[in-house]
């Protein structure tokens, strides 16, 4: 099954680094986010990746181009000619199709230029700026189970301030701590998407998360798969700081492998 990793977008929140490289190249831990997210589904048996680049996918082509040399212990032999030994390299067991969507296409015009390349399978779809511990499978088994074109993972957001009640005359009625069960659930990409849903998408200049769900969830199509473990996505620096963290910690929770 292919996974397709939308990675062409511009990263304007992280201006400091995504104005040199994408945002889906920006390091946690010393490795691109991209490769976290990678690793990841890799770990359940996923490993047929589509990435839709855009903005500077140049980088993401030569990042992968020298995955493997960087990787790995290696003589360069130039006595005649030049030959290539590698030694005690890592390699994952991937296959990495990257194609440029476009510089300003929009998330679901991203989908649509990839429709050749997944042909009429059904296949998963994430962001490149957000890491979690969903089990892969268990998302792919319930999207089956439900039938449905779309199945999103959701989490709940967790309201950050206190909780008030305020009357018509300004007065505070009552105040309370927040709790979790105060936040909404919001879309957390890693979707699993059935071939239909490139009827949703018209062009270039669709935003995946407008009309596509829209209509979708108006015509019962869309289902949530509600996520209880962990979940960070990567909009600012400060996001970015927080995985940093996490990761150094040595315990991050979407490290399976």
């Amino acid at each position: 099954m292919k996974v397709v990793l939308l990675a062409g977008g511009w990263g304007t929140r992280i201006a400091e680094e995504s104005e040199i490289k994408p945002k889906p190249l920006i390091e946690i831990g010393g490795m691109p986010i991209l490769w976290h997210i990678m690793k990841e589904y890799s770990h359940y048996g996923f490993n047929d990746f589509i990435v839709c680049a855009g903005y500077k996918q140049h980088l993401i082509k030569d990042w992968f181009a020298n995955y493997y040399l960087h990787s790995s212990d290696v003589t360069f032999d130039f006595t005649e000619g030049c030959s290539v030994t590698y030694h005690q390299g890592s390699f994952d067991p991937w296959r990495v199709t990257v194609v440029d969507t476009g510089l300003n296409t929009m998330t679901g015009g991203r989908i649509k230029r990839v429709q050749p390349l997944i042909g009429d399978e059904t296949f998963m779809m994430t962001y490149g700026d957000g890491v979690c511990d969903v089990d892969m499978n268990k998302l792919l088994e319930y999207h089956r189970r439900k039938g449905k074109i779309a199945t999103l993972t959701s989490v709940k957001l967790e309201q950050q301030k206190g909780v008030i009640n305020v009357g018509g005359d300004n007065a505070v009625r009552s105040f309370r701590e927040k709790n979790r069960n105060d936040g909404s659930l919001i879309n957390a990409g890693y979707m699993v998407l059935n071939p239909a849903i490139f009827d949703y998408i018209e062009g270039d200049d669709t935003v995946f998360e407008q009309e596509p769900l829209e209509r979708l969830a108006e015509e019962g199509e869309l289902m949530s798969y509600q996520h209880e473990g962990f979940w960070q996505c990567m909009d600012t620096l400060r996001e970015k700081r927080v995985l940093e963290r996490i990761w150094a910690s040595g315990d991050a929770p979407w490290k399976k492998w």
